[in-house]
């Protein structure tokens, strides 16, 4: 009789499991794929883009005191009051906010986004779907655009994924009780960081009605909405007797649509090769609906209503009340990423490398454009950057009206032995957005101290905000002008001119000298 040894029958058993462990291990590891390259992309080039208008308010707020905080969220701007209370929050625990840090938890936010869809993906069609979804999501260059911007549109992206993917466990029963509260809370939370996202709801009561679930399920559903808007209510009515931030809205016409869908390609650059995007763009989205029946229904169940629904909403509500801005609709571009996906699974795979390389020049195009330090409606780096140059001891500026004057409470550093001659009181001490200016005999007085003034206006403002920047500059010169202060260089950048004013010392010494 012969023993057999425990070892020769173990060593023989782990070899398919072995194997099977691998290929799980490999599978879990390309889930973090999207994520971490959406969050490198976000990252890359950080500091390259100048700070514009809405980023130089946040880092204006989000160094403010805590009162002084609480007392402008009950004035102003509530609807972006969570998002400033988290950029508080970033700067206590980084000891003082500067224009990379503000930026960085946006690029988290998409990165949970791509992470995100990886994961509603694999629920909608299985893990090729999911990667694709990741990774399309993680590499278009608008999601780069919104990582690397100092606002909450990348959070109400991410949230709007979690959102999507709590529906969708939601809608096949699973955990009864807890995917209806989890989806609740995240409603909630979309409002809170930007009631247009709650635009999303309708969406996802389309995919309902087409996926068809049980009657219990519905009433599930039904009733975590209601939750979640209910919980947004106290925003709701403190936001509507309260302005906000927010600059100009894109007039609704014929051409809406198209614009829409560029613009979810390409970030509003001007000179970016979209042409070719779009063309392979359209061409997968066509073949997706002549190939609609080898596709996975679920996906297209979720993709399209979260595609098309919320802006044809917001077109509507804009024929009454301009609100039609392009990044409020930053939430949709995941569902492009997904029908994308999906349409990948219905073309013959011979063809995914050409198309790969079509789209990479393009996209890579693209992601330079968006990192080029002109690429956003305030050069404010050319402004910092001609003081430096060009400013000699004693020298003083003076900021146009709206929000230009932030400009100088968002880079203390670069203005800290300039004064603003045109300040009055802070918008800190004020508890608003915007600077009060200095009355004009405060102003004069100012002039007479310094031969040497320059003179910042800012040009990229809305439509209600250019009008008071305008009258404000036009005083501001004749202020000037009357001091004897005269124009001797100007520098034009992107949404910013630059020009010092400037007297002969003689002239100064007689108006500071006393009447005999």
């Amino acid at each position: 009789m012969t023993a057999t040894s425990p070892h020769t029958a173990l060593s023989v058993m782990p070899g398919p499991s072995a194997g099977r462990m691998r290929r799980m291990h490999w599978r879990h590891a390309v889930r973090w794929v999207p994520p971490v390259l959406a969050l490198g992309l976000g990252v890359w080039g950080n500091t390259n883009p100048s700070a514009w208008t809405d980023e130089i308010v946040t880092i204006d707020v989000a160094r403010r005191s805590w009162p002084q905080l609480m007392e402008l969220l009950g004035r102003v701007d509530a609807v972006h009051g969570l998002h400033y209370v988290l950029m508080y929050l970033v700067g206590q625990a980084s000891g003082g906010l500067n224009e990379f840090l503000a930026r960085v938890p946006s690029a988290m936010a998409v990165a949970v986004a791509a992470g995100g869809l990886t994961w509603l993906g694999r629920l909608l069609g299985g893990p090729r779907l999911g990667l694709g979804a990741g990774l399309l999501l993680a590499v278009l260059p608008t999601a780069s655009r919104y990582a690397q911007e100092a606002r909450s549109f990348a959070f109400v992206m991410a949230v709007a994924v979690l959102a999507t993917g709590a529906l969708v466990k939601a809608l096949a029963g699973r955990a009864r009780g807890r995917w209806p509260i989890g989806y609740a809370v995240l409603l909630a939370l979309l409002g809170w960081f930007n009631l247009l996202g709650l635009l999303l709801v309708a969406a996802h009561a389309v995919t309902v009605l087409l996926r068809r679930p049980g009657r219990r399920v519905v009433v599930r559903l039904l009733a975590a909405q209601a939750a979640g808007i209910a919980a947004v209510v106290p925003l709701l009515l403190l936001a509507s007797s309260q302005s906000s931030a927010v600059g100009d809205a894109a007039p609704v016409t014929a051409g809406t649509p198209f614009n829409y869908f560029t613009w979810l390609l390409t970030p509003g650059q001007d000179t970016l090769p979209t042409a070719l995007k779009l063309l392979l763009t359209l061409t997968a989205l066509t073949l997706l609906v002549a190939r609609r029946h080898q596709a996975p229904p679920p996906a297209l169940a979720v993709g399209v209503p979260w595609l098309t629904v919320p802006p044809l909403l917001l077109a509507a509500a804009s024929l009454g009340h301009p609100l039609f801005a392009y990044r409020y609709l930053l939430f949709c571009l995941p569902a492009l990423a997904l029908l994308l996906a999906t349409a990948a699974t219905v073309i013959p795979r011979r063809l995914y490398a050409l198309l790969a390389l079509l789209a990479a020049v393009p996209t890579a195009a693209s992601h330079l454009a968006i990192r080029q330090e002109d690429s956003r409606p305030w050069d404010t780096g050319a402004v910092i950057r001609t003081l430096r140059v060009h400013d000699a001891p004693g020298d003083a500026v003076l900021f146009g009206g709206a929000r230009c004057g932030l400009i100088a409470s968002a880079f203390k550093e670069a203005f800290m032995n300039r004064p603003d001659l045109g300040q009055g009181r802070t918008a800190a001490q004020l508890g608003t957005l915007d600077h009060l200016p200095a009355d004009p005999a405060l102003l004069e007085q100012r002039l007479s101290r310094t031969s040497r003034v320059w003179h910042v206006t800012c040009t990229h403002l809305s439509a209600g905000a250019r009008q008071s920047a305008e009258r404000t500059a036009a005083a501001q010169e004749q202020a000037l002008a009357r001091a004897g202060f005269s124009p001797v260089q100007r520098h034009s950048a992107r949404g910013v001119v630059i020009t010092l004013e400037q007297r002969p010392a003689t002239k100064r010494r007689l108006l500071r000298t006393p009447a005999q």
